[in-house]
This record gives structure tokens, C-alpha cells and sequence, in this order.
């Protein structure tokens, strides 16, 4: 970690010492009044001084591999012993996560030569991209093909490469994935986004097709998300697993996407409608992107940070309840030619780690009969690389690991009259979801077609695709929605809700001490309830028939 720096020290021990104090105000009182076994309460002051702490800007927006990341992990990993969690077999709370960043450096260019045209497109208004294979400096010469959605999904019996060998090629792919017909209202999860329709997966499909690289059609309507977030997040340093990945890749604005498509000859529209065609043949667009730029390349190792509650139950100790929630955002930078340029990430997810800590407080001292985790994930905002550095290399063993609760983005509006399980009803959780908030005097939000495949944004996907039942508690604020019953004034609060999109990814996702957080309480508080429902069920939660994930072996 780096030093400290001097002037900071301080405020730094103020701080810590007013979380250490909320801490101790709580446990002393609490041991005593809670049955064992069942889940204890779960209070607003420490979920709001830890709240309050990660969001400062003492943090610098806790990016990954920033000082302001470094101070996160340990602050988290003092909190963990403070409460009483036990450390990692081996000791200690860190779980190392290597990986490689990559920044992208100015006086980068990228060029697009079509129907005897030369367009020099803009990095941050008309294109973003960086690499992903480690190179500081990066030439890129290559013929453009359109490959429509740029799937191959056997399961779907829809292969957007069929024929052609893409090797060398630069893909332009579409977001999202195919649209339901009336013919096939189902395909592709029908109005919800499936895996295939994340870029994560479309940048991964590119390495596997052997292509130079790959840029994606930016829409708000398709990714979800306006052009500034990736515009954002490509200023900043991107990074990656180490291991093989793309020369190039990155996204290209709408128009630019029309301008290029125009000078080829052809008519963007025209090829969208025909990759909505099951059939579909890869369009040599006759177009040729040439690039060369510079990255700031390091090696580096970022840490998860996880504590447990061990079982009481002789027998079932041996399985674990995971409880997970990212601690990064986006850090800072400096150079962004703003006055404000720290991304603080108050909501993103300071919220959910500030819940996951208090819920991690409450049931250290309250045993469950199989053992609980308590999992602080790294540079989930870098494409979930801490929870797939995690399962890559588990705390405990994955077949013996019940589920994952995952906590991102919470309500800071106020108390619900239901609340959100999105992606329970693919296992048994749902089930056991419906009876924890019949206890709580709650309904379970009506499911909503997962438009923006929030499913397979968040750290509990890369638990999922291990063969791990998991979802993401929901909350409205995560997709922007604002969808449920509000206990006051539901006008406003849905207002409210709708407008943290526009923070969303911003450096104006900031603390405000007037929240009510009595909803991030009431959900924190409904995790913890199912956490302990799992954790004391006879048996282990399992997939729905016929669910893919639970078709992995574990």
C-alpha cells in the first residue's frame, strides 16, 4: 500500500476512530438480544459513518490500482477484524487479484478510410477505445467487417460468423442481441438482454474469432447507458485478467458509426434490420481503420477483501452463504479539465459497502448454522475482475458454496412496501426470497423484462456462470426505473430515483447527509434475512430445470 500522505493523516484518524466507535456503540448491547441462529438487526449509524467515510474525498473516488483504492482495502480489512469476522484461511482479509491496466495516451489516433474518404475520428467524442493484450504501443492496419450482433450462440442456433474467417479483421458489432419476433417471442430471453448482448461478452468473442479488434455501435437505447459512460470509463486507465485480449477495442458514437457507414455505401439501418434475421453473413464493408496509440501499461496485483462467520452446525459448517458487494469506482484524475475530478461513488457502490460492513457487524457474533462470507470484491467496475478473480481461485469450495447476495447501488430514498429479487426466479431462491419478505411485512416487486441485462452487470453473474445460484438484491436505483411502493410520497421518490441517472458514472454520485437511508437499512436488513434463511435451510439452494447455469458443474 502507498505511504499515507502526511497531511491527510489527521482527518484519516478522526475518521477511522468515529467508524471504530459506531462500531463498538453497536456490538455491545446487540449480543445478548438476538436468538441464535437467526439474522440480528441491521442499523443505519454505522451503515451511514462507513457511508459517509468511503464516499469522502479522502478516498479519491477508490479506483483500482489508485492510492485511494489502497486506502479502501485497508480500511475494510481493519473494519472486518473490528467487527469480529475471521480472517481467510492462511490469515488476514486480502485476496490477491493480478491483472493488467491500461491507459490509453493522448495524441492517440484512429482514422477510417472509406469510398475513397478520410475521417479522422475524435477519441472521446466520436470513438473510445484502448487494448486489452498488454502492448504499450499498439498499430493497427485492418479491414472493417460488420458481423451484426457478433454472436455465435448454439444454444440459439444463431451464428453471426458463420463462413467467414475473421482473423485480422476489425468487427463493427452491434450492443444488445436479437429482438423477439412474433415468430419467436422467446429467442434470446424475449424482451430482456441475455449474456450475449453485453460487450463484455462481444469483446471476449472477438479474441476467440482471431480479430484485430472490435468496436461497438454505441446507443443509449441498446446499451442502456448514455455515450458518456464509456466516454468515462475509457479515460480512465481500463484493466484486464492477465492473459490474452484484443490489439484494439472500444466503442464508436452513432453518428460516427452513420458517417462511416455512409461513405462505404451503405445503409446502417439496412444492416441493422437484416442481423435481426437468423441467417445472417458477416458485411465486408470495404472500409479499412488504421490506428496507432499509446498505453500506460503496469502489472499489477489489486485485492478482494473477505472475512467469515464460521457455522454452528457441525454438519452444514462445511458449506458457506457468500454475501458480496464491489468496493471500487472509478478514482480520480486530475487531467480531466474539470474542477470536480473525483468520481466519489457514494451510491456506486459506497452504498453497498457501507450495507455489506454494517450486515457484516451485526452478524459476527451470531452464527448461522453454515458458515457465512463476507466479500468485498475489487474492480468490479473493470468488468467484474475481482468476483471472476474470486471464483477463479475460491475462498471456499465453489460445490460447497450455497449462493451470492450481492449488493450494488442501493435505495437512499426511503422505506419500500416490496422489494426487488431480479434473477432469483432462474433457482429455489426465489421461493425462499417470497417467505423472508412475508416475514418482513413485504411483497416481492413484479418482475420487469431486464432490458439493460442487469443480470449479468454485477459481481453475483460471475458466481452464476460457476454453477452458483446468485442475484443481485435488488434495487430500483440500479437500473434507474424507480419501480416500487414507496412507504411516503411516491411521486418524489420515484423522481428522486429516476434522477440518479444522470450521477450515474459522474463525478455528482456524492454523499449527501440528508438522504434517508432508512431504505438502504430495509434492504440491507432483507439480505441478511435470506442470507440466514439459506444459511439455516436444510438443504442448498438449486437451479430452476433448465436453466443454463445450472447445466455447470461446479
Amino acid at each position: 500500500m502507498p505511504p499515507l500522505r502526511p497531511a491527510r493523516l489527521p482527518v484519516l484518524s478522526a475518521l477511522f476512530a468515529a467508524a471504530l466507535l459506531t462500531c463498538a456503540a453497536y456490538a455491545a448491547p446487540q449480543a445478548a438480544a438476538v436468538k441464535p441462529a437467526s439474522a440480528p438487526p441491521v442499523l443505519e449509524a454505522p451503515l451511514r459513518a462507513h457511508l459517509a467515510f468511503l464516499s469522502d474525498d479522502l478516498l479519491e473516488g477508490r479506483g483500482t490500482g489508485q492510492h485511494g483504492g489502497a486506502l479502501a482495502v485497508r480500511y475494510l480489512e481493519t473494519q472486518a477484524a473490528a467487527v469480529g469476522l475471521q480472517p481467510l484461511p492462511g490469515g488476514g482479509y486480502r485476496q490477491k487479484v493480478e491483472m493488467v491496466g491500461e491507459k490509453t495516451l493522448p495524441g492517440s489516433s484512429l482514422r477510417l478510410m472509406a469510398g475513397g474518404k478520410t475521417i479522422d475520428a475524435r477519441f472521446g467524442a466520436d470513438v473510445v477505445f484502448g487494448n486489452a493484450n498488454g502492448q504499450a504501443q499498439t498499430t493497427v492496419d485492418a479491414p472493417l467487417v460488420f458481423v451484426g450482433y457478433g454472436i455465435d450462440a448454439p444454444d440459439e442456433r444463431w451464428n453471426d460468423f458463420a463462413g467467414v474467417d475473421l482473423k485480422g479483421k476489425l468487427l463493427v458489432a452491434m450492443v444488445n442481441d436479437p429482438q423477439p419476433t412474433s415468430a419467436e417471442p422467446n429467442r434470446f430471453g424475449g424482451e430482456s438482454l441475455t449474456y450475449y448482448g453485453r460487450w463484455t461478452y462481444k469483446f471476449e468473442e472477438a479474441v476467440r474469432q482471431g480479430a484485430a479488434g472490435i468496436l461497438l455501435i454505441h446507443t443509449t437505447a441498446s446499451a442502456s447507458y448514455p455515450w458518456t459512460v464509456p466516454a468515462n470509463s475509457f479515460t480512465h486507465e481500463q484493466f484486464h485478467l492477465a492473459g490474452q485480449g484484443n490489439a484494439l477495442q472500444g466503442w464508436i458514437s452513432e453518428d460516427m458509426a452513420r458517417t462511416l457507414f455512409a461513405a462505404a455505401g451503405q445503409d446502417l439501418d439496412a444492416l441493422r434490420a437484416r442481423a435481426e434475421v437468423r441467417g445472417f453473413r458477416p458485411v465486408d464493408l470495404k472500409a479499412t481503420l488504421q490506428a496507432s496509440f499509446k498505453s500506460a501499461v503496469r502489472t499489477m496485483v489489486e485485492y478482494n477483501v473477505a472475512g467469515i462467520v464460521p457455522g454452528a452446525d457441525p454438519a452444514l459448517r462445511e458449506q458457506a452463504v457468500v454475501y458480496s458487494a464491489h468496493w471500487d469506482h472509478l478514482g480520480i484524475d486530475p487531467d480531466n479539465g474539470k474542477p470536480d475530478h473525483i468520481w466519489n461513488g457514494a451510491i456506486d457502490n459506497g452504498s453497498g459497502t457501507a450495507a455489506l460492513l454494517a450486515m457484516a457487524q451485526a452478524a459476527a457474533s451470531h452464527p448461522a448454522r453454515r458458515t457465512q462470507i463476507f466479500l468485498w470484491p475489487c474492480a468490479e467496475e473493470q468488468g467484474l475482475l475481482g468476483a471472476a478473480g474470486y471464483v477463479r481461485n475460491p475462498v471456499w469450495p465453489l460445490a460447497k458454496t450455497a449462493a451470492d447476495l450481492n449488493l450494488d447501488s442501493l435505495n437512499f430514498v426511503g422505506r419500500t412496501r416490496d422489494i426487488g429479487v431480479p434473477g432469483a426466479e432462474r433457482s429455489s431462491l426465489y421461493a425462499t426470497s417470497e417467505g423472508v419478505a412475508r416475514q418482513m411485512g413485504l411483497t416481492l416487486a413484479a418482475p420487469t423484462p431486464d432490458l439493460g441485462g442487469s443480470y449479468f452487470r454485477a459481481d453475483h453473474f460471475e458466481f452464476a456462470k460457476a454453477g452458483v445460484p446468485a442475484f443481485n438484491v435488488g434495487s430500483a436505483v440500479f437500473s434507474g426505473d424507480g419501480k416500487f411502493t414507496f412507504e411516503h410520497d411516491q411521486a418524489g421518490s420515484e423522481a428522486k430515483m429516476r434522477a440518479f441517472t444522470k450521477d450515474y458514472h459522474q463525478v455528482s454520485d456524492e454523499y449527501h447527509p440528508e438522504w434517508d437511508l432508512s431504505g438502504m437499512v430495509q434492504q440491507a436488513q432483507f439480505t441478511l434475512n435470506l442470507g440466514y434463511a439459506v444459511a439455516n435451510a436444510p438443504a442448498m439452494p438449486t437451479w430452476k430445470a433448465g436453466d443454463a447455469f445450472g447445466k455447470v458443474k461446479r
